[in-house]
């Protein structure tokens, strides 16, 4: 270990952590509230049973055996790629900064990268021949300042962009597995990132990807940069939404502008309107970046050490579900409405989200569930 705060895990918490995010109802939020609660994802996996019990409308769980994950392990090796678990040092330290990191990534190429200044830049798949121009230029003008250019590997500005940083640097963030490239005209720019770049996810191997693993491909695109350039965007597009992560996660947004006849440019000329840098070049993305050296913490944030479970919960259960409506609110909003002990309140909500009867959302917030 290069750093002694990083935590050491045994091959078999490793094997447990990879078990437990590719079950199918556990997201990277309830991950790490089950971290938090048992301390390790192996006594995690052994309370599950129990919290599937907890009511008749339980959310069925399904954990993969120990030969799945295994073989899932020895497939990426064998492609070259390798899993990595955050608070692991060659773990991306930005990510592992987030509020509920991606428990897991795999990663092929040089992972190196994944410890640099990264910038992300993305875009409109149908691009305008400027955009895309300006989108390669920007990359390499940043590239050769230091900086590694992070994207999506879609069409149009994504695909400018890696083009541009090829020589420098550059990551890309797949929504599906490693191996599986999409749109597939791409592929042979991807075999080239994953032999001068890094391709990472944290889909499993083979995964063919659908509409609801592109926000979460988003946040870990901004997740990983110190700030993310919008070249061009409609309205309602993803790259908003990656602009909108990127806001939340407490980075600097720069949009370029466009002409206000190009639907192209409705979301980027928006995003300066709602206070995004303008950015016309690479000198105004790394004037901004200079004076604020970023160095997340190499704490991992959800570490917690490990803890007997609480006392039972059904009181506070009753009072939670009492407040609780369609609306998300914030838990630290129901711990002070409530006088909850933060533990106490953490394995209560766990019981009712495995119960169905809750629903997490970003941003540390639950509500009731749609129907309920």
């Amino acid at each position: 270990m290069s750093d002694g705060s990083l935590p050491s895990f045994s091959d078999a918490e490793r094997v447990a952590r990879l078990r437990l995010i590719r079950a199918g109802s556990i997201g990277p939020a309830t991950f790490w509230a089950l971290i938090e609660r048992y301390g390790s994802a192996e006594r995690a996996i052994g309370a599950l049973p129990m919290l599937s019990r907890k009511s008749a409308k339980a959310r069925p769980i399904m954990l993969p055996s120990l030969d799945e994950v295994e073989r899932e392990r020895d497939a990426t090796a064998k492609r070259g790629g390798s899993i990595i678990a955050a608070g692991e040092p060659d773990f991306p330290p930005a990510l592992a900064a987030l509020e509920a990191p991606p428990p897991l990534i795999t990663a092929l190429g040089n992972i190196k990268l994944l410890q640099r200044d990264i910038i992300a830049i993305v875009g409109a798949r149908n691009a305008s021949a400027l955009g895309q121009r300006f989108a390669r230029e920007i990359a390499h003008d940043l590239g050769a300042a230091g900086l590694v250019v992070a994207s999506g590997l879609a069409r149009g500005i994504d695909t400018a962009a890696h083009k541009g940083s090829l020589q420098s640097g550059t990551i890309a963030v797949m929504a599906g597995g490693i191996d599986v490239v999409y749109p597939p005209e791409n592929q042979a720019l991807h075999k080239e990132i994953a032999e001068r770049g890094v391709v990472i996810t944290e889909m499993p191997l083979g995964l063919q990807p659908t509409a609801q693993h592109f926000p979460r491909r988003n946040r870990i695109i901004s997740g990983l940069a110190r700030g993310v350039v919008v070249v061009e965007a409609t309205l309602n597009s993803g790259s908003l939404i990656t602009a909108r992560l990127a806001g939340e996660q407490g980075r600097d947004v720069f949009a370029v502008p466009g002409s206000p006849l190009d639907p192209r440019a409705k979301g980027t000329n928006g995003l300066l309107r709602q206070g995004a840098i303008l950015t016309e070049n690479a000198e105004d993305v790394l004037a901004t970046l200079r004076p604020h050296q970023f160095v997340p913490s190499q704490e991992n944030p959800k570490r917690p050490q490990p803890a007997p479970p609480p006392h039972n919960t059904d009181a506070l259960q009753t009072e939670i579900l009492r407040r609780l409506g369609p609306a998300p609110v914030e838990i630290d909003e129901l711990v002070r409405l409530l006088g909850a002990a933060p533990a106490d309140m953490s394995a209560a909500l766990l019981d009712l989200e495995f119960a169905g009867q809750l629903t997490r959302h970003p941003g540390q917030k639950v509500s009731a569930p749609v129907g309920y």
